[in-house]
């Protein structure tokens, strides 16, 4: 039986050499938490919040993430598919997520604020009504994405192929154009 723990905060803690305790965690903080190449699979997590932690590389297999919001954490290359994907709810705010992978996942009204998101891997992704508000996206990889009503306006140094991803009434900004225009060559003068 796994054990069940509500409403507490775990401030400065380092889990890289001892695993945070196998349980539920249902409306935790954790604050200032080291987790790098730590373990967090079959961990649940619901409604928690994660603030100024480092999470790269991290293991995720069968991890839950049920309404919970990252801000300001570095979490390089995690690969959220490993997740369990039955109800995932996550938003970022202020987060490093370089090279991490969200493969095949289905996210819709995923949001993402302030993020760098340089090398994130998003293939075969369903997106759609996301917001990437303000994100640096060189080198994400979008090919099978369904980015249907999604907001990239604010965003920038992406580059994708609108005949490789579904693209219907997503919002881009003018200084987004060669980022779609990119494959054609076309050089577009501001």
């Amino acid at each position: 039986m796994t054990d069940f723990i509500c409403d507490q905060t775990f401030t400065s803690k380092d889990y890289t050499q001892t695993r945070l305790r196998r349980a539920e965690y249902e409306n935790c903080i954790f604050k200032g938490c080291n987790f790098s190449n730590g373990f967090l699979d079959n961990q649940n997590f619901m409604e928690c919040t994660f603030t100024d932690c480092n999470l790269s590389n991290v293991n995720l297999t069968n991890t839950i993430f049920k309404e919970v919001e990252f801000e300001h954490c570095k979490m390089m290359g995690m690969k959220f598919e490993d997740c369990n994907s039955f109800l995932m709810t996550f938003s970022f705010r202020d987060c490093t997520l370089n090279f991490s992978s969200f493969y095949g996942l289905e996210l819709k009204r995923l949001q993402l604020n302030d993020c760098r998101l340089i090398s994130v891997d998003f293939t075969d992704c369903d997106l759609t009504q996301s917001t990437f508000d303000n994100c640096n996206l060189e080198k994400a990889i979008f090919i099978g994405t369904n980015l249907s009503k999604v907001d990239l306006s604010t965003s920038f140094n992406f580059s994708l192929n609108p005949e490789e991803n579904q693209l219907q009434d997503a919002k881009f900004a003018l200084t987004g154009l060669p980022g779609l225009l990119g494959k054609y060559k076309i050089k577009v003068i501001p």
